[in-house]
């Protein structure tokens, strides 16, 4: 059984304080893995003034370039509109709304730390989207 009605894709919702770091990865992946089968949004409860560069150069690593990207400020309306709803560390500033998917992935903030410390985060974060890609797709028949 499907959470969307008709032929609509799923909106994903991926929230961290900032929207510099995780999100923003998270958010990249997504778009790259869910080849526009999926809308993805990101958003911060305290976004910041830029994404986070060591960030961006981990991502880059991987092919993916989340330089264009700017925080954006986390509103009801964003929450309201996603089918799921993916914390990172937000707590109680993420608002809840009944009837949405929420998961809560727990990670280390990439904030301040150099590329050898950002590679691992990166990584779990693909494999966790990897896995939500996953369970938004119809079983094959």
């Amino acid at each position: 059984m499907s959470d969307r009605p008709g032929p609509d894709r799923p909106t994903v919702l991926f929230v961290c304080v900032h929207n510099a770091g995780r999100s923003q990865m998270a958010a990249g992946f997504l778009q790259a893995l869910g080849e526009d089968r999926i809308d993805v949004r990101s958003a911060g409860s305290k976004p910041g003034s830029q994404i986070n560069p060591t960030a961006v150069e981990a991502m880059r690593e991987v092919g993916i370039d989340i330089s264009g990207e700017q925080p954006k400020k986390l509103t009801d309306d964003a929450v309201l509109a996603s089918d799921v709803v993916i914390t990172m560390g937000c707590g109680d500033e993420c608002p809840y709304f009944p009837g949405k998917r929420y998961e809560d992935w727990v990670l280390d903030d990439p904030a301040g730390q150099g590329l050898d410390a950002v590679r691992p985060i990166r990584d779990e974060i693909k494999s966790r989207v990897e896995a939500l890609i996953a369970s938004l797709e119809p079983a094959s028949a």
